[in-house]
């Protein structure tokens, strides 16, 4: 009789467990998108009004993480309220040394990815650069078939073709209104810095997966902020080191008189883009132990077709045919890995009602 009521009651905790699960990826998704999108607009304000130096955009893009201090301290805390020792003792923990070591290699390429992006803001029109962006589908497509084991499906190697022949038709259309003022080398520049930072970023992501499923192996609070702390640190003190070497510091002064909306617009710009990528961040490394660094991604690429219309309305980009026609193909793109990550949703979900019959019936024998 007992074991009746018990298996009566797991459809409800099944049903409550994935109902605060997609409440937690809806939380996610907003400070995804929100930061994200946010933060991309304030850096292409700086350069558009005066901004010059590349090593500014770049170090905002992760020096605002002593914010996330209160945050940080809060997860460890809760972490050791909720440690269960008869179960962390029987997980082989990764030495010390080992999660430095990763803390520092993400930390380093982000800086590297940071200064890419830094390039394409500054040499491409804000439309152009978020549909070269979109190119992180396609990455993201190949790193996790190669190390998150992820399948190649149809819907998704179909995206990964629509894309590339989007950015493929930006790449020999880089000459526009909008970039006439400039070179057609620094084009060049900032197409493929792009280009190189959105393949940085989705390695990054599948990198993380590898991180959280089979070094760490757990998926809770303290892990999702320790993994976006200590890497924006060492990212913070890379992006340190190249302001200082390269001499852009000195010139720090000179470009708050001289930026258009004046100095307190400046400081507000450079402060709030660190603000908003910290939030992008958080959103980030929440989706991918939710779910997944592909699907982090698909919702990342979300912003690129949000961005575009906006820098139309903000930044006076011009809208030609062949951006239209890269717009529309990335928007297919993105509808393809959505709908695979449908059908994907929906199996997983057959197979647990499956499971749980199964268990049902061995309970009744």
């Amino acid at each position: 009789m007992t074991t009746n009521v018990v298996v009566s009651e797991q459809p409800k905790q099944l049903r409550f467990k994935e109902y605060k699960r997609w409440l937690r990826v809806t939380l996610y998704t907003i400070l995804l998108l929100t930061g994200q999108c946010t933060a991309t607009l304030l850096g292409r304000l700086y350069f558009d009004k005066g901004g010059k130096s590349r090593w500014t955009a770049s170090f905002v893009q992760s020096a605002g993480f002593p914010i996330l201090l209160p945050l940080l301290f809060y997860s460890q805390k809760h972490a050791k309220s909720t440690k269960h020792p008869n179960i962390d003792s029987c997980k082989t923990k990764p030495k010390p040394s080992m999660i430095c070591s990763f803390y520092l290699a993400f930390g380093l390429m982000m800086t590297a990815m940071d200064l890419l992006y830094a390039y394409g803001l500054q040499y491409l029109p804000l439309s152009t650069f978020t549909l070269v962006c979109a190119s992180q589908l396609g990455f993201n497509a190949i790193f996790t078939f190669f190390l998150n084991s992820q399948k190649l499906t149809a819907l998704i190697f179909n995206s990964i073709v629509v894309l590339t022949i989007s950015v493929a038709l930006l790449a020999i259309n880089t000459e526009s209104e909008d970039t006439k003022h400039l070179p057609k080398e620094k084009q060049i520049i900032g197409f493929f810095c792009s280009l190189a930072a959105s393949a940085t970023f989705s390695l990054h992501h599948s990198l993380l997966q590898i991180y959280f499923e089979k070094v760490i192996k757990t998926e809770t609070l303290s892990a999702v902020m320790n993994m976006n702390f200590y890497p924006m640190l060492i990212a913070t003190c890379g992006g340190s080191v190249g302001l200082v070497a390269s001499g852009d510091w000195k010139n720090l002064q000179t470009e708050m008189k001289e930026f258009e909306n004046g100095r307190v617009s400046y400081v507000m710009t450079l402060v709030w883009t660190a603000v908003m990528w910290q939030i992008a961040c958080i959103g980030m490394l929440g989706l991918i132990f939710e779910v997944s660094s592909l699907f982090s991604t698909v919702i990342g690429n979300l912003e690129l077709t949000i961005t575009p219309i906006l820098a139309v309305m903000g930044f006076g980009d011009k809208i030609c045919r062949v951006k239209v026609i890269a717009f529309l193909l990335a928007i297919w793109g993105f509808l393809s890995y959505i709908y695979q990550h449908y059908l994907d949703d929906q199996k997983n979900k057959e197979n647990r009602s499956n499971g749980l019959e199964f268990s049902k019936g061995e309970e009744q024998i």
